[in-house]
């Protein structure tokens, strides 16, 4: 199956959640089982991070739980390792979020065979400027990956740009600054998505902020899903390799929020 049709299937079925954890943190062996949980729980996407030293998009959860992972030894071998031996158990789509550092210094060409490789429907890549993205997608299309595109509440009138030439899914980003639980998403969030239905039909997922069913439901509703990434992190960090049966509850309770939509 194409990654392209892969990605679409997330969203075939009504809202999608799509759930983020740092792979590593606190051990691959953990990854593992938290990635099979995850989508036992109903997750229709799972955004695998890959650890860098310097993740500047990431709030100070997302950025610890980097550490915590670094420091025991995970390297990007290993993650795609992991990967390999648990993609015959899980269904759903999978996706990593990195920067470009750690691509480059993979090599793009390699970086991407061995998505190809190990089953990787597409790739997130936060600092990659959207005016220089074209050489890296290449590479990407050559090897049915997807390259994700973001748009930010900066991103104004270049919306319809973005999303004209998005694959996979748009990621939404809620608000300005790093990723992060907030009491309050205050962005107007419709108006973006509006934009980005006047330009394309691909799905658009929030993200950046959304923690509770509540925040899961109304952005949602706004579009075609939401992206959880801090939360789920944060319990991870505060339960460590005995995270699984938290994390399930926690991503079952988002799935039926957005399902019940």
């Amino acid at each position: 199956m194409s990654r392209k049709v892969e990605i679409s299937r997330a969203f075939a079925d009504g809202k999608a959640f799509i759930g983020f954890l740092t792979a590593g943190d606190p051990d691959i062996e953990t990854t593992k089982t938290l990635i099979l949980e995850m989508e036992r729980a109903g997750a229709d996407l799972i955004e695998i991070g890959i650890p860098f030293s310097d993740p500047v998009a990431e709030g100070v959860v997302i950025q610890e739980a980097d550490i915590r992972a670094l420091a025991s030894g995970t390297t990007t071998d290993m993650i795609f390792d992991m990967v390999d031996e648990i993609r015959d158990q899980v269904k759903v789509p999978l996706v990593f979020m990195t920067y470009v550092n750690p691509i480059f210094h993979y090599g793009y060409e390699r970086f991407c065979e061995r998505c190809r490789e190990v089953g990787i429907a597409g790739v997130i890549v936060p600092d990659l400027p959207f005016e220089e993205k074209n050489e890296f997608a290449g590479i990407c299309r050559e090897h049915d990956m997807n390259l994700i595109s973001m748009i930010a509440p900066t991103s104004d009138e270049r919306i319809k740009q973005i999303a004209s030439e998005a694959e996979g899914f748009l990621y939404v980003v809620s608000s300005m600054g790093v990723t992060g639980v907030r009491s309050k998403i205050e962005t107007d969030i419709g108006a973006m998505v509006e934009k980005v239905r006047a330009a394309s039909d691909i799905p658009a997922a929030i993200g950046f902020g959304i923690s509770t069913p509540e925040q899961a439901a109304e952005m949602s509703r706004l579009s075609d899903g939401a992206i959880v990434g801090s939360a789920i992190v944060r319990i991870i960090a505060r339960e460590g390799r005995n995270a699984a049966p938290a994390v399930y509850e926690y991503v079952k309770s988002m799935k039926d929020a957005v399902r019940a939509l």
